[in-house]
């Protein structure tokens, strides 16, 4: 148990350090532009117009993009309700968040997750061309530290998440 609390210490250090930056009203509002691209529609929409242009590649990566979402989300869903990790206003009682996030539970980050997903899956389907979406998925991840509904570990936990299944996903289409 020693570990998880000098963990979590830690994780709340690391947190604090990147919401507290003299610079936080800047990045806020970058970061609120930010987070909200990865509220879900360019999920959506990516893989359904690569589809339509890119031949197979494209229905491939549809596929693999409906299968993992399909087993992503009662995972994702899973492990927030089994964690239960208070996000940081809830946390930290002198700390206020600059967003309200649309659940109570921090762990593992949604955003995170499905944007790591899908950049993982354009990459494994069209190789270097992902790189602008790997960059963005980073940045969606950062954001969410930086509104200050997530601590770093739920960053690192919900692009674990996502990575993670869409190669799972990959193999099997």
């Amino acid at each position: 148990m020693q570990i998880l609390t000098t963990l979590t210490q830690y994780d709340t250090r690391m947190f604090l350090w990147c919401v507290n930056s003299r610079h936080q009203a800047m990045l806020a509002k970058t970061a609120r532009m930010i987070s909200r691209t990865g509220d879900g529609y360019l999920q959506i929409a990516m893989p359904v117009a690569l589809a339509l242009v890119a031949a197979e590649p494209g229905r491939n990566l549809l596929l693999a993009t409906l299968l993992a979402f399909l087993v992503e989300l009662p995972i994702y869903w899973v492990l927030k309700n089994s964690f239960q990790r208070r996000r940081p206003p809830d946390a930290i009682p002198t700390f206020s968040s600059v967003i309200t996030a649309s659940d109570k539970f921090s762990f593992p980050s949604g955003h995170t997750a499905a944007a790591t997903l899908l950049a993982t899956l354009v990459y494994l389907y069209f190789g270097m061309a992902a790189l602008p979406l790997m960059v963005w998925a980073a940045l969606v991840g950062a954001s969410r530290v930086i509104l200050g509904v997530h601590f770093p570990t739920d960053i690192l936990a919900g692009a674990t998440l996502g990575a993670s299944i869409a190669l799972i996903s990959y193999s099997l289409i």
